[in-house]
């Protein structure tokens, strides 16, 4: 059975997705848009299973979209997924497959995010957002994790140092793009 929300959509739960919070689709109102900062979707996924909470359950988006163009779901946007930290209860999470600052995300030496996105990525996440703002119309807004996670953290190669945590989805995404092929407003 073809899934609805988008043609070839990958469904692949996490181990855990069925302990995740359910939660009421007109709660949804942001998309987060994510760089998986990692070599490929398999070490995604590792990461995506490791469980880090009492609940049995991890970090996770909702989407990944790999540099082909493929779109894999791994939870689905009913459920409350960890994504970025206080903002989880109404937002769906989106991760395009992308090395960012592997794997030194945290040296001061290594900031720079220079992996382009591919032209099957973006037209992927142009197609994934307009099927989730048809599916799911209280969406309204969309944002960059390093929009919503400010925090910045002793570099790694020198405390004394700081870099932002979270820096995802990066200098090379194309948001004027993207914000003229959805009708979702950014943060701000």
């Amino acid at each position: 059975m073809p899934n609805p929300l988008l043609p070839g959509l990958q469904l692949q739960p996490l181990p855990y997705h069925d302990r995740l919070p359910v939660r009421d689709p007109s709660s949804l109102a942001m998309v987060v848009i994510h760089c998986t900062e990692l070599p490929d979707l398999a070490t995604a996924r590792e990461y995506g299973e490791r469980v880090l909470y009492d609940s049995g359950a991890g970090n996770s988006g909702h989407f990944y979209i790999d540099r082909d163009g493929s779109v894999v779901q791994y939870v689905a946007p009913e459920r409350i997924a960890h994504h970025v930290r206080g903002m989880n209860a109404d937002s769906v999470g989106i991760e395009l497959v992308n090395s960012g600052r592997y794997p030194h995300w945290l040296d001061s030496r290594h900031q720079a995010m220079d992996e382009p996105y591919t032209e099957a990525q973006l037209l992927a996440l142009e197609r994934l957002l307009q099927a989730l703002v048809l599916q799911y119309p209280s969406l309204r807004q969309i944002a960059g994790h390093d929009q919503l996670d400010l925090e910045q953290v002793p570099a790694s190669d020198d405390p004394a140092v700081t870099v932002a945590r979270k820096r995802d989805p990066g200098p090379l995404f194309p948001w004027q793009r993207i914000l003229a092929k959805v009708p979702l407003q950014p943060l701000g």
